[in-house]
């Protein structure tokens, strides 16, 4: 069975554009709902893909990080080009470590980390997440229970090097939170099992600007753009955005 790759969306509709981040092994239907209510909202958004991501698993490790980190800047050109100069991002997961970076090394008009590690404490996690995802889009590529696992495995001990690149990088962002003066608005899950949900109030305390906050919502899990919650989420990532300084007002 052919699975249909997911594609990077630009929903265009006012002055003020939003970027929008996937996390690990996501792809852009995760933040999509959230960008058509943005839109509804009178927001731009656009979201890339990863390279490697919105594919078989075996993809995914084929790359790092830093290809991840040149993706998630070209997504902002690409609304720069687009003619959009004010921009704010929201990223789930590694998503929003990579939009943390974006923060403290690009003129951003505000940053929303969502269920973001700041934390590489968690390899059993994320790696049990990663062989989880994996197995998953086998089954739906109809394979036989044996010939998947014996690909899992496979892919399992093939990985390392892209989980220790992960544990770097996450370091690396995690050592320049104080870094950070754009306005932040720090969301955490409190039924996330993938991430140590003190990621949240670090990065709230070291966020060195005066315009943060930081919600928990109590009945979502990791994923929580498409989570019980996400009307919530939804609007309060609308109302942050509507406080930012925008030069249209």
């Amino acid at each position: 069975m052919k699975i249909k790759a997911p594609k990077p969306f630009t929903f265009e509709e006012g002055n003020r554009a939003v970027l929008l981040l996937h996390g690990f092994t996501g792809h852009t239907a995760d933040v999509r709902m959230l960008g058509r209510f943005l839109q509804s909202k009178g927001y731009t958004s656009h979201a890339p893909i990863y390279r490697g991501h919105g594919a078989p698993p075996e993809e995914i490790i084929k790359y790092e990080p830093a290809d991840w980190w040149e993706d998630v800047q070209q997504a902002l050109k690409h609304l720069q080009d687009l003619g959009y100069n004010e921009i704010a991002i929201a990223g789930l997961s590694l998503g929003g470590v990579l939009g943390l970076k974006l923060a403290y090394t690009q003129p951003i008009k505000g940053i929303i980390p969502m269920c973001s590690p700041m934390f590489f404490d968690n390899e059993t996690q994320l790696t049990q997440g990663f062989k989880l995802f994996a197995k998953e889009y086998k089954q739906l590529e109809r394979k036989e229970s044996n010939q998947i696992e014996e690909e899992v495995n496979q892919l399992m001990n093939k990985s390392s090097h892209t989980f220790n690149k992960i544990g770097e990088f996450i370091n690396e962002v995690h050592n320049h939170i104080d870094h950070i003066y754009t306005p932040t608005f720090v969301v955490q899950a409190e039924q996330d099992k993938m991430i140590n949900k003190n990621s949240a109030q670090y990065i709230y305390d070291h966020v060195e600007s005066d315009h943060k906050e930081i919600k928990w919502y109590e009945k979502s899990g990791h994923v929580i753009t498409i989570d019980k919650e996400k009307d919530q989420l939804h609007e309060d990532i609308y109302q942050f955005l509507e406080s930012l300084d925008w030069s249209d007002r």
